[in-house]
């Protein structure tokens, strides 16, 4: 409940602040620690938003590490929406074509601010798999081959702001992704065609990714496949690149008609994406 030193807008801002900080650690979930020092609100103030998530069921404590995880109301809430806006509704054919022309597992991701979020994964039928990613994984953009497509889509100014707001948690946790290799790795994406990561975060687990817009040219998600390394030799990362190329095509082709009938999301779409400077004066 607003108390008087969080009036009413303000304890809402801040506690869907403190939501989507948790919603960003879905596997491990998010010490009380870490949330006061990302958030730059007080102990105090932190504990008392976090009670009143939790009391709605957006957010569960977990008894044996004390961390926050998202709970069973924001998945309730995700699903209901997701059946109105989600992307992966018209990705799903181009994922199961993938898988069954490739035998490889492919994934769909989508752009979370400086995040790429794994929304699904379809297995492939080779016997040897690589479980790299899961649905629900999230990495910072650039890490991964679906992340690095969606970081490679967009405009220079906007790589760099991501690599910047990125610093801390690449450093923490990605020591080996520094700002120089992620803008190598975004300069070759470019000029391939497509994203290549050759087994950084999982040893002999290699991706592939394309990424999808919306008509507008904004980044959408990405599509991308994973196999050992023995399957992504060069010349069958270009057989890959072409088949992920085509579906991103028929996934954008059904986006805009999707939005051509549905006026309300097509307003949605219109939105400036978060993170950028428009929606950031828009949030202030």
């Amino acid at each position: 409940m607003p108390s008087p030193d969080l009036p009413g807008s303000q304890s809402v801002d801040r506690a869907l602040r403190l939501l989507s900080l948790v919603g960003r650690e879905t596997a491990f979930g998010l010490p009380l620690s870490e949330i006061v020092g990302e958030s730059g609100l007080s102990k105090p103030t932190v504990r008392r938003l976090l009670l009143a998530l939790m009391r709605a069921g957006l957010v569960e404590q977990a008894e044996e590490t004390r961390r926050y995880h998202l709970g069973e109301e924001a998945f309730v809430l995700g699903l209901l929406s997701g059946s109105r806006y989600g992307l992966l509704d018209l990705a799903m054919a181009s994922l199961r074509l993938l898988s069954d022309t490739t035998q490889d597992t492919s994934f769909f991701s989508v752009r979370r601010d400086r995040f790429a979020v794994c929304l699904h994964r379809e297995e492939g039928t080779w016997p040897v798999r690589t479980h790299a990613l899961q649905a629900g994984d999230q990495h910072p953009l650039g890490i991964g081959a679906g992340s690095l497509a969606m970081l490679a889509a967009l405009a220079d100014d906007e790589v760099e702001a991501m690599i910047a707001a990125n610093r801390g948690i690449l450093a923490e946790r990605y020591p080996s992704y520094t700002p120089a290799r992620i803008r190598a790795d975004v300069a070759q994406a470019r000029k391939q065609g497509f994203s290549l990561n050759p087994g950084r975060i999982v040893a002999s687990s290699w991706g592939i990714g394309v990424a999808v817009r919306f008509p507008d040219r904004r980044v959408a998600g990405a599509l991308s496949l994973a196999a050992i390394d023995a399957r992504m030799r060069p010349q069958r990362q270009e057989e890959l690149a072409l088949a992920l190329r085509r579906e991103a095509k028929q996934v954008e082709q059904r986006l805009a008609g999707m939005l051509d009938l549905h006026e309300p999301v097509r307003a949605l779409a219109k939105l400036p994406a978060r993170g950028t400077k428009q929606a950031v004066e828009t949030r202030s």
